[in-house]
């Protein structure tokens, strides 16, 4: 069995969070179309969310690095909870973590790493398909790049 890392990321939380979107969504509670923020980190600091997410082997801290690094992570965890999860930048410039409702709406958070569930030939389990989108880093601290 291959292992996967996630980080700082807690699959159990994740899940949980994910249940608690889709409750909302079936109750009508959920405002925005498409899309969910799960996690916000406060924070658009790169320094700052390597800490939080535990991306200590970044090689260098740059813009760039750390999204790649996130691009990798989303990968991971949406193979893990076979969900479309995407990082993204919410509207107050901090890191967040999103979870699609609906494929179409993914490039609407600025995601990174986003992966869509999709149907596949009867028998042979689900899909997942990777879409790497370019994130909006205009609202992100930029003093390390």
């Amino acid at each position: 069995m291959e292992e996967a890392k996630i980080y700082g990321l807690c699959l159990e939380r994740l899940r949980y969070q994910i249940r608690n979107a889709k409750r909302k969504k079936d109750n009508g509670s959920y405002l925005s179309p498409g899309k969910i923020l799960l996690e916000s980190y406060n924070t658009g600091d790169i320094d700052e969310i390597v800490d939080i997410l535990e991306l200590y082997d970044v090689e260098e801290r740059t813009t760039g690095q750390v999204w790649e690094k996130l691009e990798d992570l989303a990968y991971t965890v949406c193979i893990l909870t076979r969900e479309a999860l995407s990082f993204g930048i919410t509207p107050e410039g901090c890191f967040g973590l999103y979870l699609a409702l609906e494929p179409e709406e993914i490039g609407a958070a600025s995601p990174v790493g986003a992966c869509v569930e999709t149907s596949s030939p009867a028998g042979a389990g689900p899909h997942v398909s990777v879409s790497l989108l370019q994130p909006d880093l205009s609202r992100v601290d930029a003093t390390n790049t």
